[in-house]
């Protein structure tokens, strides 16, 4: 939750999930919740762990985070 009066705070989030729509949520049919909380969960391993991102030099969040830890 952003603080009261910035509205920067939520940036991050707010693009991650347009990015969760736009890749996973409208390009499928879910049947009922338990099938789109499983593929919700699924997405954000895949998201977390896998999907690389130019803007970390081409390595996934987790990737990035563990060179950065042990640069650190």
């Amino acid at each position: 939750m952003s603080r009261k009066g910035n509205c920067y705070d939520n940036a991050a989030i707010e693009s991650f999930f347009s990015t969760l729509k736009s890749e996973f949520f409208y390009l499928n049919k879910f049947n009922d919740l338990d099938e789109l909380q499983a593929g919700i969960e699924e997405y954000i391993e895949y998201y977390n762990h896998s999907r690389i991102k130019l803007k970390l030099n081409g390595l996934s969040p987790v990737e990035y985070r563990m060179q950065a830890a042990k640069a650190a």
